[in-house]
């Protein structure tokens, strides 16, 4: 099966009959909500759904507020005259790089009052002209969709954290949230019209697992709220098995270890969102490090952050909008990436500090393989229009190696595999490597690699026993670049031998299963 960026589109599932089912409690002919009215044992981390009879139209003014039941106090408020994020670059000068690490203050959410935007290092204030929420206990904050609409349902996301075990709520909406083609829906402003109850007790944490079901059916419904929910820095590993499903949920994570994140199976758990470098920018006053405990960049849909020993295993991750727009970035050691479809824009992976990866596909733009290594690729496959990465390690570790790996050049002439060292003369990586051994290629330029500069001596781009995905033959690589080398039997037997094993390439770590 061929992947290509059509794969990014809005791919959402139908609402099932599942969840009207679980709207029994209708509260007018108009629309139906999740939570039903009157509903208990809802987990704290849920969103709110509305659905109607036609596609719903998001509004640009008016409020969502959610009270608490018995005193009357407000505990969250959305302002739709708030814009989501920004829709065109940032244009502001770059800063001189600081090392000065962002403040990570260790927590259980129970500050929920926190500002989102407030600086948690050397980041200047983010500006309140866009929506902003905490994720992963991150101050500074990220900019979201209140609002988002799939067939004749509307997802409203709550802020993160603020709903608690144990509490009754209800919910008020002014009639310019949402607009329907009949004009029928007049908005929510009595209490007993839209009220529901959370769970008595938080999930029991010694049973080293957690559920997450988008229907509500699990501990969790979100996996954000799954992981908010562990303690940093745990010795014991826990599971998070979520449920098939469409998780539209933009996922940050920091501070964690021992964590295997496995979905029901690949195709049918998908974690996406709408992000990229322009809806959620790096601050333009630090610039762009993400070496572990440096500040993190933002524009992923799904992003590990200072963490280590680390699973994602058996769904899919995609964003959803083009440009610099990662389905996955990493940022920690010892993380394992296994059957994993991902979809990404431009630097589709991110991968810094020591990765595994194994029967992992990938579709994106260029530079589809972004970061610093060490990184090792096995029975991978990867579309991507070229170069098929771009490497930062230095002399300190290895970079890419791909073992039995696919690779599909989309772009019409052919596709290369890696871009040049340096960047229209900045960040220069000398000792830049890229391994392909046993790899099966398709549409690739007869030079095999892209064009470097000055600095080629210590290079590894390398290949051995490349072959034509489409008859197994040798593929031709008379024509490679000067810089880059074939390996050969019997001369080049321990390299071959060496950079085949992941311990070589990983610094020393030897991948295992944790489950």
């Amino acid at each position: 099966m061929k992947f290509s960026q059509a794969s990014r589109l809005f791919g959402v599932l139908a609402v099932s009959a599942a969840f009207f089912s679980s709207c029994s409690n209708q509260q007018s002919s108009v629309y139906q909500t999740y939570p039903a009215n009157g509903e208990k044992e809802i987990s704290p981390d849920t969103h709110l759904k509305i659905s109607f009879k036609s596609v719903p139209e998001v509004g640009a003014t008016g409020m969502i507020r959610v009270y608490d039941w018995e005193t009357d106090a407000l505990v969250d408020s959305l302002d739709l005259s708030i814009p989501s994020g920004p829709t065109e670059p940032w244009k502001n000068p770059d800063a001189d790089y600081t090392a000065v690490p962002y403040e990570y203050k260790s927590g259980n959410f129970t500050n929920a009052n926190t500002k989102p935007g407030t600086p948690s290092g050397t980041a200047l204030p983010t500006p309140d002209d866009y929506q902003l929420t905490i994720i992963g206990g991150f101050t500074d904050g990220f900019h979201f969709y209140p609002i988002i609409v799939h067939d004749s349902t509307a997802t409203i996301y709550l802020h993160h954290n603020l709903l608690q075990y144990n509490k009754r709520y209800y919910v008020l909406m002014d009639s310019t949230v949402i607009r329907t083609p009949d004009q029928e829906f007049k908005g929510v402003y009595e209490k007993s019209v839209w009220n529901f109850t959370t769970r008595e007790q938080q999930p029991d944490l010694s049973a080293k697992r957690l559920v997450v079901d988008d229907q509500g059916n699990g501990d969790f419904n979100t996996l954000q709220g799954a992981l908010d929910f562990i303690p940093d820095n745990g010795k014991d590993t826990i599971t998070i098995f979520l449920k098939n499903g469409v998780y539209e949920e933009l996922i940050y994570f920091r501070n964690k270890s021992n964590l295997v994140i496995q979905g029901e199976s690949r195709d049918s758990v998908i974690v996406q969102y709408a992000n990229s470098e322009v809806f959620n920018p790096h601050p333009w006053n630090v610039k762009t490090n993400e070496w572990l405990g440096t500040f993190p960049s933002r524009r992923a849909a799904f992003a590990i952050d200072n963490c280590s020993n680390i699973q994602l295993m058996d769904l899919t991750v995609k964003t959803l909008l083009e440009g610099q727009a990662e389905g996955l970035l990493i940022n920690g050691d010892q993380i394992q990436v296994r059957n994993v479809f991902l979809v990404g824009s431009g630097d589709a992976l991110q991968t810094n500090g020591s990765a595994y990866f194994e029967n992992v596909t990938i579709d994106g733009g260029g530079d589809m393989v972004l970061g610093r290594g060490p990184a090792f690729f096995k029975d991978c496959e990867f579309y991507s229009p070229g170069p098929f990465m771009w490497i930062r390690n230095t002399d300190a570790n290895h970079g890419n190696v791909f073992v039995n790996c696919r690779f599909h050049g989309t772009r019409e002439g052919g596709s290369t595999f890696a871009r040049a060292p340096t960047n229209q003369g900045k960040y220069g990586y000398p000792f830049a490597e890229a391994v392909l051994i046993n790899c099966a290629i398709e549409n690739i330029r007869p030079e095999g690699w892209g064009q470097v500069g000055d600095e080629t001596k210590d290079l590894h781009y390398w290949e051995f026993n490349s072959t034509n995905i489409t008859d197994g033959s040798p593929a031709d690589v008379s024509q490679r670049a000067v810089y880059s080398k074939q390996l050969n039997l019997p001369k080049d037997e321990a390299l071959i031998t060496n950079y085949s094993t992941p311990s070589f390439v990983l610094g020393g770590w030897m991948p295992v299963s944790m489950n």
